[in-house]
């Protein structure tokens, strides 16, 4: 299988070769048609390579835009976040591709080192580096990777839909549906598609034969929940996508204190129907809960919701977390996740108001203490150890978190968090990708993944990055207008994307809102500096954040790239003077 697919039309292949040839003198395989092996199914051949793929390069010209093979193979492309697009003479884009950066090639006159070929060949290098690698060993008497069974069914769990008559109640049905992939994830035989992938058909009419061939999965499972007066009642049925026939159906009607082994049977029951059987220790792990207690249960699912649809740095939502958490912990004190959970939102408080979070670094520890194997909660430690300059006992968690589960959202943002502060941006780049993939809400990762572009240089990166950041504000911002936080995170995304009016526009209105949110000013200044080189503004922004500025961000600030055109300034050497004056003091005289 090759690192590079090249999709293009037949008709372009003399524009096409000497793009191959580049991509090759690389170092990189490539696969394109004429290497097609004679008499087997062109279809089979072409889904394989792009599953094993770590980048697609689709080459759009006037011809291939008008393919509907090219434009599937886009389409595929763009669902697994592998896309990398050229094109020629001005080709219209696909209008569901035009939001992804693409390179112009028409001056490239197949000149590998001209300024277009550089790009796209830079674009193609970053995508292949952030490409999952098979471990080069293993321990004595382990299995090779490439020996062990892979799974035997492939099963997208679509949002079960509240059927409650109250939207209120859409975080159990949402927290229902995470619980059944987590659940059924557990089972070697079966790959699950993610969170984030099955959530972008909720509140849509779904084609179970097309969501199918979209996420390439063999089967789908839906359902609806209806919970009211203590009582719940869930559907759920089994497709199979080849047929569009349910292999199975069932509705359940419990009292909610019974929701756990509810859960149980519906795993247990879609194993069965799939003619599998558990290995003991799958079915330990799934009967294995963080609480036995149903009323916890549900005020933790209230706080994930929250956390999962909230912002970072956004004081309101950390402070529901904190709460629903607090409440969750005093029900049940051994629940590990709710714990994790609450250090999280001390965490985004933290950022928010630039405050200290010992608050958080107890509840990790107490997460930790419950569940060594926990890794949101050692990616959360993480966070508040690099929060507090220690750097590395901060990358020691990572690493234990990333070994324990490198598919959580947590703890791919971690990783990206470490990186970017160590300067590693190329790999910090690879976890805020995975981050911002792995949950649609997230702001932050899209914009980390702004500046850290920005450092390497790769504007076509920080655009991309930028428009990502720009589409998923506005679209928070579309029924909360006076989302500070959101408001603030597309205001730096305008900035990048050189629209400075409406950036300026954005803030103004951003601080009205939440004057005190030291964060997002923060923010803002970063943005004024290196996208808008607004000197006396990016100044004027910061003055108020160096003043309360804490002993741990400051390095930080002193070292962080987007403030490069100010460190030569009177000015912003005077705050930083200030600032460690000021903090020396509070930190007292030496002990005698």
């Amino acid at each position: 299988m090759a690192d590079v697919f090249v999709s293009y039309a037949r008709a372009d292949r003399d524009r096409v070769a000497p793009l191959v040839a580049a991509i090759v003198a690389k170092g990189w395989s490539v696969w394109w048609d004429p290497e097609i092996t004679p008499g087997q199914e062109f279809d089979d051949q072409i889904d394989a390579e792009i599953d094993a793929a770590k980048a697609v390069m689709v080459v759009w010209t006037p011809t291939s835009v008008a393919s509907r093979w090219v434009r599937g193979e886009a389409r595929e492309a763009a669902d697994r976040g592998i896309l990398v697009p050229v094109r020629f003479d001005n080709a219209r884009l696909p209008m569901d591709v035009r939001a992804i950066h693409t390179t112009d090639l028409d001056d490239w006159a197949g000149d590998p080192a001209s300024p277009p070929a550089r790009e796209f060949l830079h674009a193609l290098g970053a995508m292949i580096a952030r490409a999952p690698t098979r471990a080069v060993s293993a321990a004595p008497g382990a299995t090779p990777e490439s020996d062990k069974p892979g799974p035997l069914f492939s099963i997208c769990v679509l949002p079960f839909t509240n059927m409650s008559g109250d939207s209120e109640q859409e975080y159990f049905s949402d927290g229902i549906t995470e619980d059944v992939i987590t659940d059924l994830s557990k089972v070697s035989a079966l790959a699950i598609i993610s969170r984030n992938s099955a959530f972008r058909y909720k509140g849509t009419h779904v084609d179970i034969p097309r969501v199918a061939s979209e996420l390439k999965v063999s089967h789908v499972l839906e359902g609806s929940v209806r919970k009211a007066g203590g009582r719940v009642r869930i559907s759920a049925q089994l497709v199979d996508a080849r047929t569009n026939n349910h292999i199975w159906a069932e509705r359940y009607d419990r009292d909610t204190s019974d929701i756990f082994a509810l859960q149980d049977e519906i795993s247990e029951a879609i194993v069965k129907a799939l003619r599998l059987t558990l290995l003991p220790k799958e079915k330990k792990a799934i009967e294995r809960r963080g609480t036995d207690n149903a009323e916890a249960h549900n005020l933790y699912l209230m706080a994930r919701q929250t956390h999962v649809t909230g912002q970072e740095a956004d004081a309101r939502s950390a402070e529901a977390i904190v709460r629903l958490c607090t409440r969750t912990v005093e029900i049940d004190p051994n629940y590990a996740q709710a714990w994790a959970l609450m250090a999280i939102g001390h965490l985004q408080l933290r950022d928010a108001r630039q405050g200290y979070a010992d608050e958080g670094m107890m509840a990790a520890e107490r997460a930790l203490a419950l569940d060594p194997d926990l890794a949101e909660a050692h990616a959360v430690k993480a966070q508040l150890l690099l929060s507090d300059g220690d750097a590395e006992a901060a990358a020691k968690e990572v690493a234990i978190a990333f070994k324990l589960n490198p598919e959580s959202y947590e703890v791919n943002r971690s990783a990206g968090r470490l990186n970017y502060q160590l300067r590693r941006y190329e790999e910090a780049v690879g976890f805020f990708e995975k981050a911002a993939g792995l949950m649609e809400a997230d702001l932050n990762s899209a914009s980390m993944l702004v500046s850290a572009y920005t450092a390497l240089g790769d504007e076509a990166g920080m655009r991309r990055a930028a428009e990502l950041a720009l589409q998923r504000a506005e679209k928070v911002l579309a029924h909360d207008q006076n989302n500070s936080m959101v408001a603030g995170y597309s205001a730096y995304a305008l900035a990048a994307l050189g629209q400075g009016e409406r950036a300026k526009a954005r803030m103004e209105r951003a601080l009205l809102i939440d004057p005190e949110n030291f964060n997002m000013r923060y923010n803002f200044g970063c943005a004024l500096c290196t996208y808008l080189a607004d000197k006396d503004a990016a100044l004027d922004m910061l003055a108020p954040v160096f003043a309360c500025i804490t002993e741990s961000f400051l390095p930080y600030a002193k070292a962080d790239p987007d403030l490069e055109l100010l460190r030569d300034e009177p000015r912003f050497q005077a705050m930083i003077a200030d600032a460690e004056t000021r903090l020396a003091g509070e930190a007292g005289p030496p002990a005698a």
